[in-house]
C-alpha cells in the first residue's frame, strides 16, 4: 500500500466502470483511447457508460444494438459495455426499457438535472429506491451530488438487500461543477456504509482518458471516514462481479 504527501492511504485502483467516451455527446476520447489509458494505468476492468436517450446529445439507441460488435477484452483490460441509464421521476422510471437493458454488460442508473422530474425528499427516495430494486441495475451513480434531496440511510439498506452499488463520484466534486452538497453528502454515504458494512465502488465519471481510475478528491474522504478497503469495491475486481452476478470472464461476442 502507497502513502502519499498528505498521508492519505492509497491502494491502488484495478477497476473504473463509470466513464463516456465521443459518444455520450460532451467526453473527449474514443472507446479505444479510453481502454489504451486504462491499460497504461493498470486498470484490470472498464466500463464503458454511455449516457441514456434522455441526455441531449448522445448516442442513437442503435448504438446500444450494435455493441456485439466490440471486443470484451482490449489491450488487455476487461471492458464492459454498458449505460449511465436515467432515472426519470419519483417512480424510478428509467429511460432505457428491459430489451435494452437485457444489451449491456453493465447497468448504471442515475439522477441527471435536465430529465428529473423530481419531487420531496420522501418522494426523491422512494423513486431512487425503486431504481435500486430494479432487477436489472448494477450500480447508483453519484447519488449524493444534491441534484435531488434524498435521504441517505434508506438508500444504504436498499442497495444492501438488492446487492446494488451505490457510487461515490470524483467528478462531482470538481468545484466547477458547483455541488455543493456532494462532500457532505458523499460523507454520509461513507458513514453509513460503513455502519452498516455495505460495499460502495467509486466512480471517476471520467469524460477524457486522462481522468480514468482519477479519484483524488475522493480519497481524502474516504480517509477522514477511516472507510475500510475491503468495502471498497475497485480494489476486488473478483468481489465486484460476484456481489453484482456479472460473469468475470467476456462471453464471446
Amino acid at each position: 500500500m502507497e502513502h502519499s504527501a498528505n498521508h492519505v492511504a492509497v491502494r491502488r485502483p484495478l477497476l473504473d466502470v463509470h466513464t463516456h467516451t465521443v459518444v455520450s455527446g460532451h467526453a473527449y476520447s474514443s472507446l479505444q483511447e479510453m481502454a489504451r489509458a486504462a491499460a497504461d494505468k493498470g486498470i484490470e476492468v472498464l466500463g464503458i457508460t454511455e449516457h441514456g436517450p434522455s441526455i441531449p446529445g448522445t448516442c442513437p439507441l442503435l448504438y446500444f444494438r450494435n455493441m456485439h460488435v466490440v471486443p470484451r477484452s482490449m489491450y488487455g483490460v476487461r471492458l464492459l459495455m454498458g449505460c449511465e441509464i436515467n432515472i426519470l421521476d419519483t417512480r424510478g422510471t428509467l429511460d432505457l426499457d428491459d430489451s435494452y437493458l437485457d444489451m449491456l454488460d453493465l447497468r448504471i442508473a442515475g439522477i441527471h438535472s435536465n430529465c428529473w422530474s423530481g419531487g420531496t425528499a420522501d418522494d426523491n427516495t422512494a423513486g431512487m429506491i425503486a431504481a435500486i430494486r430494479h432487477p436489472k441495475i448494477h450500480i447508483i451513480s453519484h447519488p449524493a451530488d444534491g441534484t435531488a434531496p434524498l435521504h441517505f440511510e434508506p438508500l444504504v439498506h436498499a442497495a444492501a438487500e438488492s446487492h446494488t452499488l451505490l457510487e461515490i463520484n470524483n467528478h462531482s466534486l470538481a468545484p466547477v461543477r458547483g455541488k455543493l452538497m456532494a462532500r457532505d453528502n458523499n460523507l454520509k454515504i461513507l458513514r453509513l456504509c460503513k455502519q452498516h458494512h455495505v460495499p460502495v465502488i467509486m466512480g471517476s465519471d471520467a469524460h477524457i482518458s486522462f481522468q480514468i481510475a482519477d479519484y483524488d478528491r475522493l480519497l481524502p474522504l474516504v480517509a477522514e471516514t477511516d472507510f475500510p478497503d475491503e468495502l471498497i469495491m475497485n480494489y476486488w475486481p473478483d468481489r465486484f462481479f460476484e456481489y453484482l452476478g456479472i460473469p468475470a470472464s467476456p462471453a464471446s461476442v
